[in-house]
Formats: structure tokens, C-alpha cells, sequence
């Protein structure tokens, strides 16, 4: 009888996970498990196909800039035109990138493939915004916790079949293996996509190519103006994760180099430490849903801030224990931040408005993204190795006081 009671509060539970969820579930499983193969050793490989670290740092600055300023656009297309026909036709643009990235034969050919892939990325504020759409408001901790458990378990064994492969095959060849994968299973979650259901009512047909460049202005126009319709609070949580990105961004692509070439970690220890922080992930992605549920976004948030602090100077002064230790906690950090984030933005965001405050977010985030990566680069290759992970360190002190005094959980969720 208990059994009974147990499976019957568990098919509760996870009742919403079904029609656009299911499918968006599915194809992030099949994108994250390919897509973790060749991130593993992404920076080394731009390094042995002739790359620098400034290099480096440039293609991250060309590509997020690229990211950052296709988000209006696509937000005001979420919007207007729906948000199934952005998924579903930009997703096969990215399984075409992987493609290049797999044949470069330098790092010339890298940039390309991240400037295609980044364009095509243009379906995010439709991705956030169907995603949201699909989510009942009183499951949005749990929902987003399993965007972020389900494709963690699914990259899982992507670090340790790069590890593999690396001690079979040397890098190069790896990578393109890596990425000949990227290719195949990307394809098959933009077929998978197809699937899904429109969720804006009245959403017109989609517009020509001609149409989309010239309704720029107008796309950033609208996005700015619908901070004058949203809370303050939600104001605060962009300015906190745009700033959040700007640093994060001076060191998030040179992590491996860091601990390969001034750590001494071997290539193979890398895709295994790579592996538990995908653990932690994946292990703290449902009570971070439940506790945010139940306790609210506001704090959560601010912990998975202040958590940042002692993974990087673990890091910085790491062996592969400590490394180890930092890794596990930014895991942590990680889950906690993406699910009580997205859940905020969701609560704080009307339902027609969400693509164009997504896009405008990201843009943000992304411009941001793209000044920290070119500046990180500098940084690492001019000042020293250990600089960029210090100025992001010491920005958590102000994003955690910022968050607690100023962003704050909305009485009424939106729908």
C-alpha cells in the first residue's frame, strides 16, 4: 500500500512533464550528452590548431558579441511570431556548425563555426520563453531544476569518453571525433523539435529574412520598453546577472588551460574533474528545485554567488585535490544559481512580454560576455595567469549584497 502511495505522489509530481517539456527534455539530453565530448579540451584544441590565449579570448569576445546582438531580434520574433519556428529551424543551423568545428583546419575555421553557431542561436529568447510557457508556475523550481538534472546526467559521460579518446587518439583527432558527434545527435534533436506546439496565441506567420533585418529598430525599441511594464526587482535581477556574466567571463575559457599548463593536471585527471563537476550538478539539481519552491528565489541565489568565492581561490591555489573540492562546489553553485534564476525571471516576467525580456537579457549577458572574454585573455597572457580568477572572485562579495538587498520574490507569480 505504501509502494502504491509512493509511485502514485511520484506520477503526481512529474505530471507536468509531458507535450513541449518532454520534447525540449529529450533534445537537451541528446545536445548536452554530444556537446560535453568536445568542450572538454575546447581551448587546447584552438591552442593546437595554432591558436593563442588572446586568441582565445578574441574568438569568445567575436562570438558572445555576435550572441548578444542577435537577442533583440530574437526576442521581438518570439513575441510576434511565435516561438516553435525559431527552435526548430535554428537548431539545425547549430548541428551545421559542429560540422566545421569537426573539419578546422585552424583555428581561422573556429571562429567561423562560432560566429555560424552564435547566429543561429537567435532561437534562445524563443527557447526560454516556450520553456517557461510549458512550466505550471507552482512546478517552475522543479521544472527548471530537471532542465538542469536531466541534461547534467546526459553530459556525464561525455568528459570521460573525451578523456578516453584522448589517451587513444592525442587531441586533435579527438576533438573532431567529439564534434562528427556534436553534428550527428544535434541533427536528430532538431528533428525531435519538430514536434513541438506553438504556445503564443495569435502568433502570425513567420517573417521573411528581408523582414527581420529591417525590424530591428523596432525590436529594440519594444525590448527596452517593457522594463517600464516589469517590477523593480526584476531590474535588479538583470543588472546582478549581466554583471555576473561580465566576470565569470574573464576566466570561464581558460579553466583547462589554467590547470593543464600551470596546474600540471594531466589531460586525462581534467575529463575526470570535468566528470564530478557534472555529478555535483546533477546531484544538487533537485533540492535546489524543491528548497526554491519552498523557500523562495531570493536566497538561493544569493548563496550560489557567495559560493563563487572559495571555488576560485581553491582553484587558483589548487592541486587535484583541491581542484577537486572547487569543482564539486561549483557544481553546486551552478544548479542552485540556474534554477533559482530562471525561476525568478519567469515569476517577475507577464507571459507576452517574456521573449523580449529574455532577449534583452541576454543581450546584456552576452555584450558583457564578450568584453570579459576578450579582456580575460589579455589579462591571462599580459598580467598573469591568476588575474582574471581574482577580479571574478572579489566581485562576489558585491553581487551576494546586491542580490540580498535588492532583488526580491514577487508576491503573485506570473503565469
Amino acid at each position: 500500500m505504501k509502494v502504491l502511495l509512493s509511485a502514485r505522489r511520484l506520477t503526481s509530481e512529474f505530471s507536468f512533464i509531458r507535450g513541449n517539456f518532454l520534447i525540449l527534455l529529450t533534445s537537451w539530453t541528446l545536445m548536452n550528452f554530444a556537446s560535453a565530448i568536445p568542450e572538454t579540451y575546447y581551448s587546447l584544441y584552438v591552442l593546437a590548431l595554432g591558436g593563442t590565449t588572446v586568441i582565445i579570448g578574441v574568438i569568445g569576445f567575436t562570438s558572445s558579441l555576435i550572441m548578444g546582438l542577435i537577442q533583440f531580434p530574437g526576442g521581438y520574433l518570439a513575441d510576434k511570431h511565435g516561438r516553435r519556428w525559431l527552435v526548430v529551424t535554428m537548431t539545425f543551423g547549430v548541428a551545421a556548425s559542429y560540422l566545421i568545428y569537426a573539419l578546422a583546419p585552424s583555428w581561422h575555421l573556429i571562429l567561423l563555426a562560432g560566429i555560424l553557431q552564435n547566429l543561429c542561436l537567435i532561437y534562445h529568447p524563443a527557447l526560454g520563453a516556450i520553456t517557461a510557457d510549458s512550466i505550471p508556475p507552482e512546478r517552475r523550481g522543479m521544472g527548471f531544476s530537471l532542465q538542469t538534472l536531466l541534461p547534467n546526467v546526459a553530459r556525464l559521460p561525455g568528459p570521460v569518453i573525451a578523456g578516453t579518446l584522448y589517451l587513444w587518439l592525442g587531441l586533435v583527432l579527438t576533438m573532431r571525433v567529439g564534434y562528427a558527434t556534436a553534428f550527428s545527435l544535434f541533427l536528430m534533436a532538431a528533428i525531435l523539435r519538430i514536434r513541438l506546439r506553438e504556445t503564443l496565441k495569435g502568433a502570425v506567420e513567420r517573417p521573411s529574412a528581408s523582414e527581420v533585418i529591417s525590424a530591428y529598430p523596432k525590436a529594440v525599441r519594444e525590448s527596452l520598453g517593457v522594463w517600464k511594464f516589469l517590477p523593480k526587482a526584476m531590474f535588479y535581477l538583470f543588472v546582478v546577472s549581466s554583471l555576473l556574466q561580465f566576470f565569470a567571463s574573464l576566466c570561464s575559457p581558460f579553466f583547462v588551460v589554467y590547470a593543464t599548463k600551470i596546474l600540471a593536471v594531466g589531460g586525462f585527471e581534467w575529463a575526470l574533474l570535468t566528470a564530478l563537476l557534472l555529478v555535483a550538478r546533477m546531484l544538487s539539481a533537485l533540492p535546489s528545485g524543491k528548497i526554491i519552491d519552498k523557500f523562495g528565489r531570493r536566497k538561493p541565489l544569493a548563496l550560489s554567488h557567495l559560493l563563487l568565492l572559495p571555488v576560485l581561490l581553491l582553484f587558483v591555489y589548487g592541486d587535484f585535490y583541491r581542484l577537486l573540492l572547487s569543482l564539486l562546489m561549483l557544481g553546486v553553485s551552478e544548479s542552485m544559481l540556474a534554477v533559482s534564476q530562471q525561476s525568478l525571471q519567469a515569476d517577475l516576467t507577464p507571459r507576452e512580454l517574456r521573449g523580449k525580456v529574455i532577449g534583452c537579457t541576454q543581450f546584456a549577458s552576452y555584450l558583457l560576455a564578450a568584453l570579459g572574454q576578450l579582456l580575460g585573455g589579455v589579462l591571462y597572457s599580459y598580467v598573469s595567469p591568476q588575474t582574471p580568477f581574482f577580479i571574478f572572485a572579489a566581485s562576489t562579495i558585491p553581487l551576494t549584497a546586491m542580490t540580498i538587498l535588492l532583488v526580491h520574490d514577487p508576491k503573485k507569480r506570473e503565469e
